[in-house]
């Protein structure tokens, strides 16, 4: 086949309701909340058998058909895999526009396009799922022939899918890939068939997880679906916001004739039918518990884990390199509760331990730990005033030793670190030692002000000594440093030769921060 046609459309279109139909016991068996929907496989043949359905009518070609297929996928789709899948052929769509046939380089550039509609749709797409594996096909394919695109896309799908337990933790802890990922291999393989004329019948890769005859768990949460008519694109983000406040898995996805798709897990239904009130007119609601799974696998190692909210994107791959999961927050912003919902509920352990940075980041963590998603996830923030405190903490930080003794000594260590800073004064202010005017260098500990001084490369090092004398006059064994976006080169280095001649007995480390807020960063433990 040297073009795809619309008669090859309706053909693919069939073949994926038949290997998805026989994969599905085994996708199913895949149930990784919140990775994957308590019932992928079935979604997604659901999702297909509807595509389908919609092409009862003969279509004139490619580009027609694959309309058509788009539309009737987002008014069937189900769960958060169907709707994804909805947009992989509403992009296909899209980018195939009016025409007759697809050659290799139109079909290439149609799923890249694919790529994009797919990825936009999802609030916040995590790595080891389907998107992932769609991106790894967007990137690999080029302007071949129709064959060897086809062939590419199915290859570079399948290998995608083998990297997914190695992207996301939840996935590794229960020894299974992710269940949509491997819906979409079989969604490409089934393309790569009907082109080539090699269909084969998709091998059961997936091993079902056998539920237990026990008495039926209580939800966990709530798979709220529904499709939202008279809605502007312009209030799309406004809704996609308030879903994200109350859970995860939010996609919001249209047909392209102005219907949208919406799907979220979360704890308060009622809430996030109202979202869709506040835009639109919602029609064909539908709700699903969500139980909380037994691992197919338990993990190997401790339950538990220690993730960190900071400031700053040098410290933040500081601790991303000692094997912390850290999200990022730009200065003066608040984490958004869907960040912090990634943050937390992407871990495959019951006890996670929050540091949070400073206090407005221990405020987004004492939100978050409180949030009805968190489910039966045991969720402690220890609050910190500084970066430097986030360091205390994790030095001491021991996985073998029992989970409360673990935080009681993180919190110690992160309490009992001074802190110092040396900031740029933006603005007139009075303080405790003099008049500080724009531009001055302020230097604090344990947020009191102590010197005021005019900013120079000369006395930074100057003006940094005096808070160190302040800080280890109550003495003190380890002195770090968190060199800010401003700090002059080699600061850090002059600094600790200084410290020596003075304290050569205390311990001296030093790291970029990367923050904006401050100069330098000082701890002192």
């Amino acid at each position: 086949m040297r073009a795809l046609d619309g008669a090859a459309v309706v053909a693919w279109a069939s073949a994926c309701v038949h290997s998805l139909d026989v994969l599905r016991p085994a996708i199913d068996g895949i149930n990784v909340y919140p990775v994957a929907d308590s019932d992928t496989g079935s979604n997604l043949l659901h999702t297909m058998i509807g595509a389908r359905a919609a092409l009862a009518e003969p279509t004139a070609g490619a580009g027609e058909a694959l309309t058509v297929l788009a539309r009737g996928a987002v008014r069937s789709a189900r769960g958060n895999s169907g709707v994804i899948l909805s947009q992989v052929l509403r992009g296909l769509a899209e980018a195939a526009d009016g025409r007759a046939e697809l050659d290799g380089e139109a079909l290439a550039q149609a799923l890249v396009h694919a790529d994009r509609v797919a990825t936009d749709a999802v609030a916040r797409p995590v790595a080891g799922t389907m998107l992932t594996v769609l991106h790894a096909v967007a990137t690999a394919v080029r302007g071949q022939d129709l064959h060897e695109v086809v062939t590419t896309a199915a290859k570079a799908a399948s290998e995608a899918l083998e990297q997914t337990p190695q992207q996301l933790p939840v996935l590794a802890s229960a020894g299974v890939v992710d269940a949509g990922a491997r819906g979409l291999v079989a969604v490409l393989d089934a393309l790569a068939g009907v082109v080539t004329g090699t269909a084969t019948e998709p091998v059961h890769s997936c091993e079902a997880h056998t539920e237990s005859e026990d008495a039926e768990p209580a939800p966990y949460a709530w798979e709220v679906m529904y499709l939202l008519d008279e809605a502007v694109e312009d209030d799309l983000p406004q809704l996609r916001h308030a879903l994200s406040a109350l859970g995860d898995s939010v996609t919001v996805a249209g047909d392209g004739s102005g219907a949208y798709a919406v799907h979220v897990h979360c704890a308060d239904i009622g809430a996030a039918i109202e979202a869709g009130l506040e835009i639109g007119r919602p029609r064909g609601i539908r709700v699903e518990p969500l139980i909380t799974p037994t691992p197919i696998e338990a993990p190997s190692g401790p339950d538990r884990t220690v993730v960190a909210v900071v400031r700053g994107e040098g410290l933040a791959e500081l601790l991303r390199e000692e094997g912390v999961a850290v999200l990022a927050a730009p200065q003066g912003t608040k984490p958004s509760v869907a960040e912090m919902l990634g943050l937390v509920t992407d871990r495959a352990v019951g006890h996670i331990t929050i540091l949070a940075g400073d206090p407005q980041l221990t405020e987004a963590a004492d939100e978050t730990a409180a949030h009805a998603m968190i489910g039966d996830r045991e969720v402690v923030v220890i609050p910190c005033a500084s970066p430097v405190q986030v360091l205390a903490a994790l030095a001491v930080h021991d996985p073998g030793r029992r989970v409360n003794d673990d935080v009681v000594a993180m919190a110690e260590a992160a309490a009992a670190t001074r802190r110092g800073e040396l900031v740029v004064a933006e603005e007139e202010s009075i303080t405790w030692v003099g008049l500080a005017h724009p531009g001055d260098l302020v230097g604090f500990v344990d947020g009191e002000v102590v010197l005021v001084e005019p900013l120079s490369e000369e006395n930074l090092v100057t003006a940094a000594m005096t808070v160190l004398r302040r800080m280890l006059a109550v003495g003190g064994e380890l002195v770090t440093v968190l060199t800010g976006a401003a700090a002059p080169e080699g600061v850090a280095r002059e600094l600790a030769d200084r410290l020596r001649e003075e304290r050569p007995e205390v311990e001296f480390a030093s790291y970029p921060g990367g923050q904006t807020e401050a100069v330098l960063l000082i701890g002192v433990e």
